[in-house]
């Protein structure tokens, strides 16, 4: 079997589900077929939550209206009934009592079950056998939310009884991104989970390759927004795949890759409007080190410098307090650099960086710098480094001897 995963962009609109079914169509292997919110759905559904925690119901409603009403016209122009063949989400499941981080992933999961129940309805009335998975109800998860932990035994034994019990159909239509707790909360995965649903299933099911959809050639040696002229990568090693996404290539979740490696199963990173082409391939033999550079944004940054109050060493002495506040404040490390007094980390610049640097302040002497970007040159030249700091202002820079990473002012 084989597991196909298709992101929000793949099935914004009705033509993109259409797609959709002439790829899965053309598949000769039983498949499980992994879905994310239609279009920028989790965009919507987040200031949905926005809202009603901030106690403005109205705009909320109106959030929540134009949501549904998005979806109506994707099965309308499916030629599917709303609330007759699909019956979509009708309260929003927000509960005032409960912490902000368990409303989110309540409200936000449901991007995953309105796109998956359309798209397997839609299947099954073009002819093909087609069954829904709530996943929530197999992949279970601790009560991180907005970051579960995946309970990996207890997941892979229901995975594998639904998926091998009798007359199973030749296709199952499931959720990325989201999980559930053992009392039947939803849970979220992080941002971009989808992928590595689509990799965990995988790797429970012995899968033969997992492909992953997208409306690009396959994996870029850059951005394409921001680089005008990139290069297809047609092949690159699991340790290759990690520290892109790491460095914050978008093209692949950072927590994808580990569970396919474990198996030595293939990820493909495929174009989703051009089927037939070769897309780009992670797997671990017969594939050598890239041969181009590699450019990889990670925006919105903030650098955090530490100094000890009493000149103390901060490395010797203070390094594992720091990193314990970094990690109970859920903080996401892209950099670290240090002196002898000194401790420098580039993170992202998310909503619990406020709380970490005020708790820092406690035991440093604290400072920072927000709207950054961090660059990072794979394959870097004297005579590309020097192009990419061109005209940039440059707040950190570290240089080994083939990767180079800048933290840059954003324009």
């Amino acid at each position: 079997m084989k597991v196909y995963k298709f992101g929000g962009a793949s099935v914004k609109d009705a033509q993109g589900v259409r797609n959709l079914e002439s790829i899965v169509r053309q598949a000769d292997d039983e498949l499980m077929v992994v879905v994310s919110a239609m279009g920028k759905t989790t965009n919507a559904l987040e200031r949905v939550v926005e809202f009603l925690d901030a106690g403005k119901e109205e705009q909320a409603l109106n959030q929540w209206v134009d949501i549904i009403d998005y979806h109506v016209a994707i099965m309308k122009a499916l030629g599917l009934q709303p609330g007759v063949d699909v019956r979509l989400q009708g309260e929003i499941p927000f509960d005032p009592q409960l912490p902000f981080d368990e409303n989110y992933d309540q409200v936000v999961s449901l991007g995953e079950i309105m796109s998956t129940q359309i798209i397997a309805v839609y299947l099954l009335k073009q002819g093909l056998s087609v069954e829904w998975w709530n996943i929530p109800k197999l992949l279970r998860t601790d009560t991180t939310w907005r970051e579960a932990k995946i309970d990996t035994e207890t997941s892979r034994a229901a995975i594998r009884a639904g998926w091998e019990r009798a007359q199973r159909p030749s296709m199952v239509v499931t959720q990325g991104f989201i999980g559930g707790t053992e009392d039947g909360r939803r849970t979220t995965l992080g941002r971009e989970g989808s992928d590595y649903t689509a990799a965990v299933l995988g790797n429970f099911l012995d899968a033969e390759s997992v492909t992953i959809w997208k409306d690009v050639p396959g994996i870029l040696n850059a951005d394409p927004r921001l680089e005008p002229n990139t290069i297809l990568i047609p092949s690159l090693r699991y340790q290759d795949a990690v520290e892109l996404s790491y460095s914050g290539a978008q093209i692949i979740h950072p927590k994808t890759i580990r569970p396919l490696e474990n198996k030595q199963i293939p990820l493909f990173v495929k174009p989703f409007g051009d089927p037939q082409a070769a897309g780009s391939k992670i797997a671990a033999d017969g594939i050598g080190p890239i041969d181009v550079p590699v450019y990889i944004w990670r925006k919105n940054q903030i650098l955090i410098t530490m100094r000890a109050k009493d000149f103390a060493f901060v490395l010797e002495e203070s390094l594992s307090e720091i990193f314990d506040i970094i990690h109970r404040h859920r903080l996401k490390v892209s950099l670290i650099q240090s002196s002898a007094v000194t401790i420098s980390v580039c993170v992202d610049n998310t909503r619990f960086v406020p709380e970490a640097i005020d708790e820092l302040q406690h035991h440093f002497n604290v400072s920072y710098n927000d709207h950054l970007s961090l660059l990072t040159i794979r394959g870097t030249t004297p005579e590309i480094l020097d192009r990419a700091k061109a005209g940039r202002t440059i707040m950190l820079s570290q240089t080994t001897r083939r990767t180079a990473r800048l933290v840059v002012k954003e324009d």
